[in-house]
């Protein structure tokens, strides 16, 4: 049976009742877009292979406690949150980043004037002149954000969710989702800013 227009409560309805072509479905719908969200919480190609593999194993299993309080997306999101983070501390490394970094440091930094000097970072997030040596330094610099900001940051500004569905992913409200966004923000812009400073 061909499942590629049936809704996301459809295809959980029929999942329930052990459909596997609904189920399969479901991983084709959602598997590029959790790799790419364990991907960027982990750092790991492998760590997030193994954490796709347990996220749809949990899909299957749990699927009736999805109780459709929340859209099939963002439940879904949220395991691959919770999965990544419990493969991290498997692995030891989540402590090592949570005190490598204070909340302070993730604050704006008064410039003078009146002015903090923030600019959007989502406006250079596509930006064409980004080496593969920024990248590297941005992708340490994201894997040295605490889990809470770091989580927000990869499904705000690079999966491209709505403040709202992080919100509910997060379990924040829409002002503290703009609040760890901003400090994520500002972090990373300053250690590009350190890196291109000591390039000169």
């Amino acid at each position: 049976m061909d499942y590629s227009k049936t809704s996301d409560l459809a295809l959980v309805e029929r999942i329930k009742g052990r459909d596997q072509e609904a189920f399969a479905e479901i991983v084709n719908r959602y598997e590029n877009r959790c790799y790419r969200l364990a991907l960027r919480l982990t750092g790991n190609r492998m760590d997030a292979e193994e954490v796709l593999q347990d996220v749809f194993l949990s899909i299957y299993y749990k699927i009736d406690t999805f109780r459709g309080d929340s859209s099939f997306s963002s439940w879904v999101y949220r395991i691959t949150v919770n999965t990544s983070y419990m493969k991290l501390r498997e692995r030891r490394r989540i402590q090592s980043h949570e005190s490598s970094i204070s909340l302070e440091e993730l604050s704006p930094v008064y410039k003078g004037g009146g002015h903090y000097g923030v600019t959007d970072w989502s406006e250079e997030g596509d930006n064409p002149l980004l080496d593969e040596e920024l990248k590297a330094v941005l992708q340490k610099a994201i894997a040295e954000l605490p889990e809470g900001y770091r989580e927000v940051f990869v499904m705000r500004d690079v999966e491209g969710l709505s403040n709202e569905e992080v919100g509910k992913v997060a379990g924040l409200t829409v002002a503290a989702v703009k609040s760890r966004l901003h400090r994520s923000r500002m972090f990373l812009r300053n250690k590009l800013s350190d890196h291109l400073k000591d390039r000169k």
